[in-house]
């Protein structure tokens, strides 16, 4: 984190702030293909281009925008390390959230399952993360918007987990959400070495974020759609366009679990 990344927060906050007046305190970031939630949402949408320092996004099923609603504010796709950004771009999100009122944040994303009970389409709560990605967001000068040593003992809200257990219309699993670096896929042996650590399901986003959003003390709650089995799980090469159908697919039950969460949640808004 560089000592300028608290002036980005700053102008960036000021842009949405010019847009609309509404502070929700829950905000969600969703993965690819999982926009359509946002599509069905009333309220302000503003483009990333319209938000200085947000660049766009480049990933298909990440369209790159904010929609602003008096229960949350989502972000239609996110920033990737994988695309050349440094880390303060990935967060920079997070952290927009934060400065506009946001306090809880539900973060969502696509992933290759490596529990061999899980299966393409399966919604799984987020209970831990193991970061493989060689980089944190918070490596830098200590910027003072949070602890510079983080507690991440729970990283994932236990009292929040049982709210989307709630929110959920049948049994939902938990699991262990390994962030490798990316874009290039894990081979069958990565695989096999992260099943051997203890992961459930393997991506290449997310953990940035939430390392982020402990930093400034928000609740987090972590859902992965299954959108394809691992390297070497099943005899069948992997596909990017797999996982956006899939993330398609989801979409209604992914809705679902989230707007049962936030009323569970709470999504009280200030105006002013």
């Amino acid at each position: 984190m560089t000592e300028a990344f608290p002036q980005r927060v700053v102008k960036a906050a000021e842009a949405v702030a010019r847009r609309t007046t509404v502070r929700p305190r829950i905000g969600i970031i969703l993965g690819s293909g999982l926009s359509a939630f946002a599509d069905a949402m009333e309220g302000v949408a503003i483009p990333f281009a319209d938000v200085p320092g947000l660049p766009p996004t480049a990933v298909k099923g990440h369209r790159g925008f904010l929609k602003v609603s008096g229960d949350c504010v989502v972000l239609g796709g996110r920033i990737h390390y994988y695309e050349g950004h440094s880390m303060d771009d990935v967060v920079l999100p997070v952290f927009l959230l934060h400065a506009i009122g946001v306090r809880t944040l539900i973060v969502t994303n696509a992933a290759g399952g490596i529990n061999r009970g899980f299966q393409p389409g399966d919604l799984v709560l987020i209970r831990d993360h193991i970061n493989l990605m060689g980089a944190g967001p918070l490596r830098g000068p200590d910027t003072g918007l949070g602890p510079r040593f983080p507690d991440m003992s729970a990283a994932y809200s236990p009292a929040l987990r049982e709210k989307a257990h709630k929110a959920c219309r049948g049994p939902i699993a938990e699991g262990v959400y390994a962030a490798l670096s990316g874009p290039c896929y894990e081979t069958p042996a990565e695989i096999r070495m992260l099943a051997t650590l203890g992961a459930d399901m393997v991506g290449m986003s997310t953990v940035p974020e939430v390392i982020a959003a402990r930093f400034l003390s928000m609740d987090v709650l972590g859902v992965s759609c299954i959108t394809n089995m691992a390297a070497g799980i099943l005899e069948a090469p992997l596909d990017h366009a797999e996982v956006v159908a899939r993330g398609k697919e989801a979409a209604p039950r992914f809705a679902a679990l989230l707007s049962g969460a936030i009323r569970l949640i709470g999504g009280a808004s200030d105006e002013g």
